[in-house]
């Protein structure tokens, strides 16, 4: 079998061993495979070959990784799911307090509790969602005349 397609076969394993390990060094190191599976099908001889893999390998893992590390470890520019929710104003459709009520969030209806337990916020209000507990906001107000629950 010639240099270059057993170089390749390893360019080609090395690759899809990376996609189950998300630390680019494999990619990395087949993509150095398979500039030296180009450079074995010129004629190179083994020791040049060997020589191709290592210079390519540690340019690589000294230069790409580190950048391709950066761009997986970025933080996300926006939230998604129930995180998005989060900051969003809602109108109180029934009287919330501690135990429930209901908000109007995005078009669509809620169950909501006050997000102080000390507030009893009064229909028609316009709150804050400030966190969100499974199908639960819970709002703050954002100004007006609410009251404290009774003693």
């Amino acid at each position: 079998m010639d240099d270059w397609v057993v170089w390749l076969i390893f360019a080609v394993i090395l690759g899809v061993a990376e996609i189950f390990s998300v630390t680019a060094a494999l990619g990395v190191l087949g993509g150095a495979a398979l500039v030296t599976a180009g450079a074995a099908a010129v004629g190179l001889p083994l020791t040049g070959q060997l020589l191709v893999f290592t210079v390519v390998s540690t340019v690589g893992v000294v230069l790409v990784r580190p950048i391709a590390l950066r761009q997986l470890q970025r933080p996300q520019r926006e939230r998604f799911g129930f995180d998005a929710l989060i900051g969003k104003p809602a109108t109180v459709l029934t009287e919330v307090s501690e135990m429930d009520g209901r908000v109007r969030l995005a078009g669509e209806e809620w169950t909501a509790r006050a997000f102080d337990g000390t507030l009893v916020i009064p229909a028609g209000e316009v709150v804050d969602v400030m966190a969100v507990q499974g199908s639960t906001v819970l709002v703050y107000p954002r100004e007006g005349p609410w009251k404290s629950p009774p003693p």
